[in-house]
């Protein structure tokens, strides 16, 4: 969808000098300040959940700690059996073992509750601020499979960071602390030799995972982004590939990506699995070097049972550190891909947003400048504008003046490099994304059309619209009496990008969808693109006539036919002003408008001259 539905293209894909996309060897390796920005970002974003979250932690803490007691109790209690004692004296154990084991299963059912809970709420978040920023930015050097790999694999890296990285190594360093407390109440000299083997698997092992695993994983993120351009390469330009005779090659080049992959995939899990021996042979060793401390300090036999197997399960809730060190470093390279996304400052504040209704929206552009590239020609150069509430200006000019980019600047897709543009005295870059597109939207150039039914796409604009709304909307576009043709009718299934449309109808369906938003602002760039001459002049004409009264109109054209009965026609070249007015004015006078108006005319009458 476009700005006029509240959501803009990320960009185009680049194209090879054949015209054939070449996909990238892979994404630059971002600066290590981005990874630490990034964690930074999303502790940020966590904050309104954060007594979720602490809640999470603490009922994760308790999990481990209900299984280190389940394990050094059930031991005291199988060693004290085994001496045949009063039942009454093993009953307090017995009851804890059950009430430790059920309580371990609670812990995390409801930990896990609670964590999720927390951080669902949050990607949500982080998801849209992500999606709102690529739409924002419509960077040409974007690639789409890229900016989706973005937008699912690197955001959930935010999820993971504080379920698999935070909560359980904030939970793992607690307990531990714990067990050498509780096993320091039994044998000081025991519980030293606990707290080494403690950091040597809870620091030490850490340390090395993230050491030895840290080159490979920083490819990983860049590698699957390259793989999403990939397959987006393969799907929708396998006819240009085919043509070009490139297929083989894009094909190679897939297979050559997904085994760098899978290479490097496999040595993080060979890696995983030589830092997990290692905190196996560091439990045993703990244990070990425990009992033997113990049996010296003359510690009784059922604590040194106690004391071996709580070293055990103790090394084993250190060693989560390892895993969670392992994750942050896997996660290291998703999150710095989208740092930057979310460090983006922020929207104003609501109280400064227009109220999106039904009434008009003054607008205005001071002295706006925009360039795509440091260094490159303004595409739009000190542009001014007024557009009061009710007022219909048309921007017209040759291919590349700054049309489209005018329309953008608008809708909020493009940010003015200088100047500014207001609806209602507020910058519409501080207007908050959810709240744009109710001010200001309509057809911009690359309107997109879903694979759904005509009724689906036209119910974007407005969902609550009724079959006479859409009756309407499709009747100022020209396209109700198509409509009515269709065995379906308003179920008819267009298919994927419009493909069972022809390029002036997939136009209409736009069209009518944008009318049927009814923005208070409405912009509509090249509106009748795709239409006969006699087409297009009914279309703009019904179209102009649906618009509500008080709302203003933008009209991006380069047909000058119909513009007789708007209030201002504004011609650029270059970027620039270079002549505005009525019509009628502009016809009177020497310029770029009389001759292009004077050369349409002729052309258009030599075509209907021949048309049946």
């Amino acid at each position: 969808m476009t700005a006029a539905d509240g959501v803009t293209p990320v960009g185009r894909e680049p194209a090879g000098p054949t015209g054939v996309p070449v996909a990238p060897s892979g994404s630059p390796e971002p600066p290590a300040p981005a990874r630490t920005g990034a964690e930074r970002a999303v502790l940020r974003l966590a904050r309104p959940y954060l007594s979720r979250l602490l809640g999470a932690g603490l009922l994760a803490a308790a999990t481990e700690f209900a299984g280190l007691a389940l394990m050094a109790t059930a031991t005291w209690l199988l060693m004290s059996a085994a001496g045949r004692p009063p039942l009454d004296r093993l009953t307090v154990a017995i009851v804890a073992v059950r009430a430790l084991a059920v309580s371990r299963g609670v812990f995390r059912y409801t930990e896990r509750l609670a964590g999720h809970d927390a951080v669902l709420r949050m990607i949500t978040d982080v998801r849209a601020r992500v999606f709102a920023t690529l739409a924002a930015r419509r960077e040409t050097g974007r690639r789409t499979g890229d900016a989706l790999s973005r937008l699912v694999s690197d955001v959930e890296a935010a999820q993971d960071l504080l379920l698999r990285v935070l909560v359980p190594g904030a939970a793992a360093a607690l307990v531990s602390v714990l067990a050498v407390g509780i096993a320091a109440l039994i044998s000081p000299p025991a519980a030293g030799v606990l707290a080494i083997g403690l950091l040597v698997a809870g620091v030490a092992l850490p340390a090395l995972a993230t050491r030895i695993t840290r080159r490979a994983a920083d490819e990983v993120a860049p590698l699957r982004g390259a793989l999403a351009v990939d397959a987006v390469d393969l799907t929708h330009g396998a006819a240009d590939l085919a043509a070009f005779g490139a297929t083989g090659a894009a094909l190679a080049a897939a297979h050559q990506r997904a085994g760098r992959l899978a290479r490097l995939e496999r040595r993080l899990a060979a890696t995983g699995f030589a830092v997990d021996a290692l905190g196996v042979l560091v439990g045993g060793l703990t244990a070990a070097a425990v009992v033997v401390v113990a049996l010296r300090a003359e510690v009784g036999g059922v604590l040194v049972g106690v004391l071996a197997v709580g070293s055990l399960a103790a090394v084993e809730v250190a060693l989560a550190l390892v895993a969670a060190a392992r994750q942050r470093t896997q996660l290291r390279a998703g999150l710095a891909r989208v740092a930057d996304l979310l460090t983006e400052p922020a929207t104003a504040t609501p109280q400064t947003t227009p109220e999106p209704g039904n009434d008009g929206h003054d607008v205005r552009f001071s002295d706006v400048t925009v360039r795509y590239r440091a260094g490159a020609a303004p595409a739009l150069a000190g542009f001014d504008l007024d557009l009061p509430a009710g007022r219909r200006v048309a921007v017209v000019g040759p291919s590349g003046a700054g049309k489209s980019t005018l329309a953008a600047v608008l809708t909020g897709a493009v940010r003015p490099d200088a100047g500014r543009v207001t609806a209602r005295g507020v910058p519409v870059s501080e207007i908050p994304a959810e709240h744009l597109p109710r001010v200001v939207g309509g057809l911009l150039a690359e309107a997109y059309v879903f694979h759904a039914t005509v009724k689906e796409n036209l119910l974007l604009g407005r969902p609550d619209a009724t079959e006479a709304d859409l009756a309407a909307a499709a009747r100022a576009a020209g396209l109700l009496d198509w409509v009515r043709e269709q065995p379906d009718g308003w179920e008819t299934v267009v298919g994927e990008q419009g493909g069972q449309l022809s390029g002036g109808q997939r136009q209409r369906l736009a069209l009518a969808r944008a009318l049927l938003a009814a923005p208070p602002v409405l912009v509509l760039d090249e509106p009748t693109e795709g239409l006969d001459p006699a087409a297009a002049d009914a279309v703009l004409e019904s179209t102009l006539a649906a618009t509500p009264a008080g709302h203003s109109v933008l009209l991006i054209s380069h047909r000058l036919s119909g513009l007789a009965g708007l209030d201002e026609i504004v011609v650029l070249e270059g970027g620039r002003v270079v002549q505005r007015g009525r019509h009628d004015e502009l016809v009177a006078r020497p310029g770029w408008y009389r001759e292009q108006w004077l050369r349409q005319e002729a052309a258009e009458r030599g075509y209907l001259a021949i048309t049946p």
